[in-house]
C-alpha cells in the first residue's frame, strides 16, 4: 500500500507545481495588462485559484487515472517515463496558451477562447501576423523556454520501492483510494458540489465586473469553448404579448417626403477609440467633426473587427461569445442597408484592404446582399503590401476613390481601413513624420489620419461627391487605454460616429444622446426617407430611446440614458451613473429600485428578442 501512497502523492505534487505555475501566469497577466486593472481584491485572487484548479483537473484527469490506478506496474521506469514526458507537454501547452492573452486581451478585452485561439478567418494573414508579433513581442518566448525549463527540473520522480505485494486485500483497498480520488479530482474539475459545473460566467462572483479576466484563466475558457458551436438559448421572461411591450425590434420606415437618392459612404476606421482622438493623433478628423453631425456618447457594439461589420451595416449586434460571422447562425437570412439600399436602386460595393478572405468579410458581404467585394486581390494601384494586413490605407484609400467614379449613382460603399491594427506598420517613406504619442498604436492613428485627409482631398474634386452621405466609425476601441476612464466597462467601447454631408452646410451638430453602431443602419434609412421596414436592435438617432447595448465577458451591458447596467442573462449585477460616476464606483443597484427595474425589464426583452430571433431565422419580416 506505501507504494501506491507514493504514486499518489506523486501526482498531487504534479498538481500543485502546475498549479503554482498558474499563479505565476496571473501575475504576468496582471503585470503587461495592469493598466487594464485597477485594486485586485484576495477575493479575485482566491477566485482565479477555483478555476486553476477546475482547468488542471479536467486537463489532467486522464493522468490522475494513471496514477491512481491499482496495481504495481506503475513502478516500471519507462511507464513513469512516458508518464513524466506527456504530463510535461500536455500542461505545458496548456499554460502557453496563458501567453496569448498576456498581449491579446489588450485588443480583445477578455480571454481568448477555443475560436479564437484557432484565428477562422485569418489564414492568410497568420504566417506574417506570427513573424510580427514574434519580433514585437520577443520577451514572451523567451519567459516560455524559462518557465518551461523550470517547470521540467521541477517535476518530481516516483521513488524506488521494494514493496511487491499486489494481494486482493491489497488490490481492493487500492480500488477504494483510487474511486475516491478519481472523485476529488472529478470534484475539482467541475468547481464544487453546486448542481452545474462552474461556467466563464462565474468569474463576476469573485470581484468587480472588470476583473473577471483576470479571475479566469485562458485553458478553462478554451476547455469550455472547445468543439462548440455557439449556441443559445431562449429565455422565458415574457409572454409574446408582454415582450414587445419592453423592446420590439421592428423598424418601420414611412416618410412624409420623398427619398433623397444621395450616395452613401461608410468609413470603418480600425481601432480609432474615443480616446485616440483627444490626443491629438487625428487632427483632419477633428477638422470633420466640426462640420458633422457628432456624437459624444457613440458606442461600438463588440471589442473585435468582425463583431463591427453586421452591428453597423445589418444593425444585429454580438451577443454571444462567437462573433456573428463565425457562429452557427452566420448563414440567417439578413435585410439589412445593403439590400434596402439595393432593393432602392443603389449599386453596392465592400471594399477591405486585406487579404480576400480576411476575417470571412467576403462571405459576411454575400449574405448580407452586396454586389461586390474588393480586396486586396481587386487593388490596382502602386505596390503598397504593409507585410502583414494588406495594402496601406493612403495607397487603397485613393483606389476606392477611383472606384467610387466608376459606380453607377446612386451607390453605397463601405470601407473598412486597416493601418492601424497591429503591429502598426507604416510606410518607409512616412518614418518620423507623425507624432509617436503615449501608447504604440498611436503614430499609426495619425497615419491613418493623414490618409483619410488625402481620400477626402480627392473625394472632393469627384462629380459625385457633394451627393454623398458620409458616415464614419470605428470597428472598436484601441488596445491600450491611459486615462481610467476609458478603462471601464463603459469606456473601453467609447468610439467616434459621426455624418457628414458635404452638400448641406445646414446639417451637423453635437449630440450628446447615446449613439451605437447599430443604430446607423435604421439612422440613414431615416436620413434618405427610404421607405421599409426591417429587424433592428438599434434605432434612429433622432428616436426618443437613448439605449445602447453590447456584450463582453459573458456579461450584457446596457446604457440607457445616463445609467449603465451589468446584466449576468438573469438578474442585473450593477447599476451606474456613468455620466457622475465615471470610474463607475458606486452601485446603486438597491438605492435606484426604479430606474432598476425599468431597465432590467428592457434587457431581459432585449436579450430574449434577439435569441428567439437568431435560433429561429426570424431577421426577416
Amino acid at each position: 500500500m506505501q507504494n501506491y501512497l507514493q504514486s499518489v502523492k506523486l501526482f498531487f505534487k504534479r498538481f500543485l507545481i502546475v498549479l503554482i505555475i498558474y499563479q505565476v501566469c496571473r501575475g504576468l497577466f496582471l503585470f503587461f495588462n495592469r493598466n487594464n486593472f485597477n485594486g485586485i481584491s484576495l477575493k479575485s485572487t482566491l477566485g482565479g485559484l477555483h478555476f486553476d484548479l477546475s482547468a488542471i483537473a479536467y486537463i489532467n484527469l486522464l493522468f490522475a487515472l494513471f496514477h491512481f490506478i491499482p496495481g504495481n506496474f506503475k513502478n516500471k521506469p519507462r511507464y513513469q517515463k512516458v508518464l513524466k514526458i506527456s504530463f510535461f507537454i500536455v500542461n505545458l501547452v496548456f499554460i502557453l496558451t496563458n501567453f496569448v492573452d498576456f498581449e491579446y486581451y489588450k485588443f480583445t478585452g477578455r480571454r481568448s477562447t477555443y475560436g479564437m485561439i484557432t484565428a477562422s478567418g485569418m489564414e492568410n494573414e497568420i504566417g506574417g501576423l506570427i513573424f510580427s508579433f514574434l519580433a514585437e513581442f520577443w520577451h514572451l518566448p523567451i519567459i516560455a523556454i524559462v518557465l518551461a525549463v523550470l517547470f521540467w527540473k521541477t517535476i518530481p520522480n516516483l521513488k524506488s520501492s521494494t514493496e511487491q505485494s499486489n494481494n486482493k486485500l491489497q488490490i481492493l483497498k487500492q480500488s477504494g483510494v483510487f474511486i475516491l480520488l478519481m472523485g476529488v479530482v472529478f470534484l475539482f474539475g467541475r468547481g464544487g458540489f453546486q448542481k452545474k459545473p462552474i461556467k466563464i460566467v462565474d468569474a463576476v462572483n469573485y470581484g468587480s465586473i472588470n476583473q473577471s479576466a483576470f479571475v479566469l484563466n485562458t485553458p478553462f475558457c478554451i476547455l469550455k469553448t472547445i468543439g462548440k458551436k455557439e449556441t443559445l438559448e431562449i429565455p422565458n421572461f415574457y409572454s409574446e404579448e408582454e415582450l414587445s411591450t419592453y423592446f420590439n425590434p421592428v423598424f418601420e420606415n414611412n416618410p412624409k417626403e420623398e427619398a433623397t437618392k444621395k450616395n452613401v459612404a461608410i468609413i470603418i476606421l480600425e481601432s480609432f477609440g474615443r480616446e485616440n482622438i483627444q490626443r491629438g493623433q487625428t487632427p483632419f478628423l477633428d477638422s470633420l467633426i466640426t462640420k458633422s453631425l457628432y456624437f459624444e456618447n457613440g458606442f461600438a457594439n463588440g471589442k473585435l473587427s468582425i463583431d463591427a461589420v453586421p452591428s453597423t451595416l445589418s444593425s444585429i449586434p454580438s451577443l454571444m461569445n462567437h462573433s456573428l460571422i463565425t457562429s452557427s447562425y452566420s448563414i440567417n437570412e439578413i435585410y439589412g442597408l445593403p439590400k434596402i439600399l439595393k432593393d432602392n436602386g443603389y449599386n453596392t460595393s465592400f471594399f477591405h484592404g486585406a487579404f480576400n478572405g480576411s476575417q470571412n468579410f467576403d462571405q459576411y458581404c454575400k449574405v448580407a446582399g452586396f454586389d461586390n467585394y474588393f480586396g486586396k486581390d481587386e487593388y490596382d494601384g502602386p505596390e503598397s503590401f504593409d507585410g502583414t494586413w494588406g495594402v496601406f490605407d493612403e495607397d487603397f484609400f485613393q483606389f476606392y476613390c477611383k472606384k467610387m467614379g466608376t459606380l453607377k449613382e446612386p451607390f453605397f460603399t463601405t470601407i473598412f481601413s486597416i493601418s492601424s491594427h497591429n503591429p502598426y506598420t507604416i510606410p518607409e517613406k512616412h518614418k518620423g513624420k507623425f507624432p509617436k504619442g503615449l501608447t504604440k498604436i498611436d503614430e499609426s492613428v495619425a497615419y491613418a489620419d493623414y490618409a483619410l485627409r488625402l481620400f477626402f482631398e480627392s473625394a472632393k474634386k469627384q462629380d459625385w461627391y457633394n451627393n454623398t452621405l458620409f458616415v464614419l466609425t470605428s470597428d472598436h476601441t484601441s488596445s491600450e487605454q491611459i486615462e481610467d476612464k476609458f478603462k471601464t466597462n463603459v469606456g473601453k467601447f467609447r468610439i467616434p460616429i459621426l455624418f457628414f454631408n458635404p452638400g448641406d452646410k445646414t446639417f451637423g451638430g453635437l449630440s450628446y444622446r447615446n449613439m451605437q453602431q447599430i443604430d446607423i443602419t435604421p439612422s440613414i434609412i431615416d436620413l434618405l426617407n427610404i421607405k421599409t421596414k426591417m429587424i433592428t436592435f438599434g434605432k434612429p438617432y433622432k428616436s426618443e430611446k437613448d439605449f445602447v447595448v453590447y456584450y463582453l465577458d459573458n456579461i450584457y451591458h446596457y446604457i440607457d440614458g445616463d445609467y449603465y447596467m451589468a446584466f449576468d442573462g438573469k438578474k442585473a449585477i450593477g447599476l451606474y451613473n456613468f455620466k457622475k460616476d465615471e470610474l463607475l464606483k458606486t452601485n446603486l443597484l438597491q438605492s435606484e429600485k426604479e430606474i432598476s427595474t425599468k431597465m432590467e425589464n428592457f434587457i431581459k426583452a432585449y436579450i430574449q428578442s434577439f435569441n428567439t430571433r437568431l435560433i429561429n431565422n426570424k431577421l426577416v419580416l
